[in-house]
């Protein structure tokens, strides 16, 4: 049986890797939205419906570590440049494990899709639900192969207080017994400590590359 990203991430979820042998796994992908590179240690992942032929000849003729040549900036600007995609950055990827019971914090969901942070939701994301709390915004939606995601924002006048940390945790409890997945930027210390924090687990770095989907 072919497997999928959606296997392969599910499997991650559950602190399953692909083999640390230093090779890049090349499958379809989850939809016309989604492209991009997932490393995990010592082992790639690259989702594109290019020929695989492509992306390893391309990665043989990157001039570096091999380890790093799915992340190097050469081989992503040839993968953007070749499939017509952009890329933002590239992220630590992360996932908390699904928690039962009831958030602490009061939470009202809410419809507000003028928000930057939904606004941006909604173009990488399908299914989003939005919940705001005084001071802070929690978001959730269907992403990558499926997987749940989440992202939060506070407000600057009550950072440093626990509520990024408080927000990331609840959406492990509004999951509905699913893993939840968090891309934070590698350079967003603060939001990593926040989700760390939550209980949300580093499994790799992820870069993603959408299609204009304005």
């Amino acid at each position: 049986m072919v497997e999928t990203l959606r296997d392969i991430l599910e499997a991650a979820a559950h602190g399953v890797f692909p083999p640390a042998d230093g090779s890049t796994t090349v499958v379809a992908q989850p939809s016309h939205r989604d492209a991009g590179v997932l490393a995990f240690t010592a082992h790639s992942v690259v989702f594109t419906d290019e020929d695989p032929r492509w992306v390893h000849e391309t990665l043989r003729a990157v001039d570096c570590d091999g380890l790093a040549a799915t992340m190097n900036a050469r081989f992503l600007t040839a993968f953007m440049d070749r499939t017509g995609r952009a890329s933002d950055t590239i992220d630590v990827l992360t996932v908390g494990a699904p928690l039962p019971g009831e958030p602490p914090l009061t939470l009202r969901e809410i419809e507000d899709p003028g928000h930057p942070r939904v606004v941006s939701s909604r173009r990488r994301r399908d299914d989003v639900r939005v919940w705001a709390a005084d001071g802070g915004l929690l978001v959730l939606g269907r992403g990558v192969a499926g997987r749940l995601e989440v992202a939060v924002e506070v407000d600057e006048n009550v950072r440093h207080r626990g509520l990024g940390r408080a927000l990331a945790r609840a959406a492990r409890q509004l999951g509905g017994g699913e893993p939840v997945w968090a891309q934070v930027s590698a350079g967003n210390a603060r939001s990593l400590r926040a989700f760390q924090a939550a209980g949300y687990l580093p499994v790799g770095s992820e870069a993603l590359l959408m299609a204009d989907v304005r």
